[in-house]
């Protein structure tokens, strides 16, 4: 990656090109460093020829932004390419570091820095919006559940008539190398929490197909066993641990889920929330 230093009247743009990855960390670093020792703690980084980003990139960005804070500075990002801008929006860093169209904008917005709220960032990064596509490993227990039902309603996946094929939307609440969480409103099963609950009872196999937004890999699949299971009024919150997922998997997974667990620590740290 390169890093070249274009200096404006009231701010400077620093114009990062190529894939920004844990070996390129410290030259961000030094540059930042370098401004803050002259006094220019107003800066724009824009990502538009940034080719790929990892979660140790991430987490130097968010050094950098509490850097330049602590010596009555800010950070900004202008023009990230679409691969950068789906990244810094999936986890939350986006409301930590602003991001703009143009470098005019954003260093506008550096020249004349706005409060954010901690507890926002923290909040959306907690918040996982990720989809989990889930069906049941014994197909019998979808017609003996939702009996008649699913002569009348569709399946949200295909649009047909539920049937052996059904698979239910959650919500990604949290994902680790042994298992996920995730919520499930129903959709439009018609199901009461109760009901919900008996569907995905302890032990109950499901199949699940999830991302991990910060790894190339697509979708992931793997069978996972429910281990817990919280009846809400919104619907349910299930636990669930793997019981077949191959190896390449896993490894992702245990990849994502340290990726995530640094990430949140950084995002506490620069909002404030460790101290």
């Amino acid at each position: 990656m390169q890093i070249t230093a274009e200096p404006r009247d009231a701010f400077t743009v620093l114009h990062l090109r190529g894939e920004f990855d844990t070996y390129y960390c410290p030259l961000l670093q030094q540059e930042i460093e370098a401004l803050i020792k002259a006094k220019d703690v107003r800066v724009v980084l824009n990502l538009r020829l940034v080719k790929f980003i990892n979660s140790t990139a991430l987490g130097a960005i968010i050094k950098a932004s509490k850097a330049l804070q602590n010596n009555q500075g800010r950070l900004a990002i202008a023009r990230p390419s679409p691969f950068v801008k789906e990244i810094l929006e999936k986890v939350g860093l986006d409301r930590v570091v602003p991001i703009f169209a143009s470098d005019e904008e954003a260093g506008a917005a550096v020249a004349a820095p706005a409060a954010k709220s901690a507890s926002d960032a923290v909040a959306a990064f907690e918040d996982d919006e990720s989809a989990v596509l889930f069906g049941l490993v014994d197909e019998a227990r979808i017609a003996h559940f939702i009996q008649d039902r699913a002569k009348t309603m569709t399946n949200p996946l295909h649009g047909h008539n539920f049937g052996q094929n059904w698979r239910g939307i959650g919500r990604m609440l949290a994902l680790h190398s042994d298992g996920l969480r995730f919520g499930w409103s129903g959709g439009n099963t018609g199901l009461s929490a109760f009901e919900m609950g008996q569907l995905l009872a302890l032990g109950t196999e499901l199949r699940v197909k999830f991302r991990l937004p910060l790894l190339k890999k697509g979708h992931c699949e793997a069978v996972v066993a429910v281990t817990e299971l919280e009846e809400r009024d919104d619907g349910v919150k299930v636990a669930a641990s793997f019981h077949e997922i191959d190896d390449e998997t896993r490894k992702a997974v245990q990849q994502y889920a340290e990726d995530m667990a640094y990430l949140k620590r950084e995002l506490r740290q620069a909002t404030g929330g460790d101290q």
